[in-house]
Formats: C-alpha cells, structure tokens, sequence
C-alpha cells in the first residue's frame, strides 16, 4: 500500500471516530444530594423549584435526594464529612462551626438580613421598640442562633438579659406564647411567625421587632458546600449554584408557583400552602435583598456584611476573638451567575 493510500485511511479513521464521539453516549450527569437545616420552610423552595423545573438537569446534575435536617449544625457537620454535597444553614453558625475546625464555606448569602426577631402577641403584650420588652417573661433557648441573637438584640438595645424573667423553651416556641406560658421569644419570621400568626389570629396579631431594624447585623441562611468540593469540583459547583440562583429568581417572581412545586414534591404540606407562602413573602419583603444584592445579584457575599457577622458573634462569646473570618465564604460562583440585581 502506497503512502497516500495509507494517509486516506487513516484520516478516514479519525473522522469516523470523531463521528461515533459526537453521536455516541451523552456524558452521564452527576449525581449529588442536599441536606437541609430543617423540615421544610419557604426558604427551601429553591432546591424543589431548580430540580423540578430542570434546572439542575440543563446544568449537568441529578439531584438524588434533597434530605431533610435536625437542625444548622448537624448539617455543617453532614456536608463536612462528605455525606452531602450541598448544604442549606444558618451562616452565623457556619462561622462557629469553622471556628471548631468544620471544613466548610458559604455560596450563596438567601438572607442578606437576618430574619430573626422579638416576637409576643400584640393583644396581651404589644411591642413598638426593645423597652417595651420591659417586665415581661421571655421565653430563652440557652443555645444555638435564637440565643445568640436574643443576647446581641438585648446588648444592641441597652437591655440587661440579667434584669428579666426567663423561662426555658424548647422549639417550636408558638405554644408557650399561646398557652401564656411566656410572654416573648426570638424567632425567625420566615418560619415561626407565619405559623404562629395563623393560630394568634391572623396577619397582624403579633408584635414583631425585626433585629435588623434594631442593630442587629448579620446574615440569616444559606448554600454552603466542603472545601474539599469546591477545591476539586469547582465546575460542578459552579454548575449547582447557577441553577440555584436560576431557581432563586423564579422563586422571587412566583412565589405562589414555588409554594406549588414544594408541596407537590413534599405531599405532607398539603393543607399548608399558605404557610409555605406567607414564609417566602416575609423574605421577600424583609431579607433576600439588600443595597450589595442591586449591583451583585441575589445570593452574593460581601466582606464588609461577613464580617459584621463575625463580629456579632465575638461580642456575644460564640467566637473567639482572634477569629479569622477570611475564607468562610466564596461568592464569586455567585457572582458568575447572572443572578437577579434587586
């Protein structure tokens, strides 16, 4: 066989093999689960909205359980320790769970205010501004982020915690407020409140003092992922949080569409839609969106909000006060993915 010959046939060879690649089979997806913080609240609704919608399978990935969660730090610690891919949790917490070595790091900032708050029923004991707290029992949690919140609210507003009555509770806290069995807690107003004001009376029964109004500066929750992920797999993590965020504006958009897609992946709240609903109205109007969010989107982490975060966090003792608060969080998958500036 001549030289020419044998160069026709190899290039026959290439191009049929080039062939069979590009009709061959598609590349497999890949496969990841989340783990949520809690049972399911309107602040979840991205992970159903983005796998139901397709989201997650424009972008590659099949998520194969979105697992509910006992509470932020067994979730850090899930996702730490490789037994989920993504995570949803409280950010403050985070950062105490990387001060205690937990290899993780925030993605996405869902509440750029915290969305916790002082909480009593209007009709027995209103509230207007922090001294009007002034006499009554407060119902205390002695650990976690409702306690860490209610002692920088307290300390924000020249409140001494020492000066009231306290009673221990456990949550979910709504029944010790309706039985009167105290007289005000912190919760978080995208998932107690709307629960509670349903049985309180309806929209308008209860006193709410939102701690960002009052000096409390820090973030609420978010998407977090391992180190170890997002150092090896930072394709498929860009990837996840684009279909995140992607979700994110449909949910802002449509929230009673979202509530939908929830319920219909999660049967059980069924009866509860508008629960569901007035949760992610409460973030609509009060912590998805914030002055960084009109220029970087939704989701994205400033330096200056991560540590005022910190430093609620060292004033309160949750923190050390040599706390590095640099490499907690990476906002620039965020901020490649053209979410919504609001």
């Amino acid at each position: 066989m001549n030289r020419s010959k044998w160069i026709a046939i190899l290039r026959a060879a290439i191009i049929g093999g080039s062939m069979w690649a590009g009709i061959g089979v598609a590349q497999a997806a890949d496969d990841v689960s989340v783990q949520l913080d809690w049972l399911v609240r309107g602040n979840h609704a991205m992970f159903f909205v983005a796998r139901d919608n397709g989201y997650f399978s424009e972008a590659g990935i099949n998520v194969t359980a979105i697992r509910k969660g006992t509470g932020s730090t067994d979730a850090l610690k899930l996702v730490a320790n490789g037994n989920a891919d993504f995570g949803f949790a409280d950010l403050p917490t985070l950062q105490v769970g990387r001060s205690q070595k937990l290899p993780v790091v925030a993605l996405v900032a869902v509440n750029q205010e915290s969305p916790l708050a002082m909480i009593s029923i209007k009709s027995k004991h209103p509230m207007s501004k922090p001294a009007d707290m002034k006499g009554m029992n407060i119902g205390v949690h002695p650990s976690g982020s409702t306690y860490v919140f209610l002692k920088a609210f307290f300390a924000k507003n020249g409140l001494d915690l020492a000066d009231f009555k306290q009673s221990t509770v456990a949550p979910p806290y709504e029944n010790m407020l309706l039985l009167g069995r105290v007289d005000v807690v912190p919760g978080y107003i995208d998932a107690e409140v709307p629960e509670l004001e349903a049985k309180a009376g309806g929209p308008g029964s209860l006193s709410i003092l939102l701690g960002a109004n009052y000096g409390y500066d820090a973030y609420g929750s978010g998407l977090f992922a391992s180190e170890k992920t997002i150092a090896e797999k930072p394709d498929l993590v860009q990837r996840f949080v684009s279909a995140y965020l992607k979700a994110f504006n449909f949910v802002v958009e449509n929230p009673q569409q979202a509530v939908d897609i929830v319920v219909k992946a999660n049967p059980e709240y069924k009866g509860k839609e508008d629960t569901l609903l007035m949760q992610l109205q409460a973030d609509i109007k009060s912590t998805f969106f914030g002055p960084y969010t009109k220029q970087h989107g939704i989701g994205a982490i400033s330096d200056k909000q991560w540590n005022a975060t910190a430093q609620v966090l060292k004033d309160q003792g949750m923190l050390p006060a040599d706390f590095t608060a640099a490499g907690g969080f990476n906002s620039s998958f965020a901020e490649k993915a053209n979410a919504l500036k609001r």
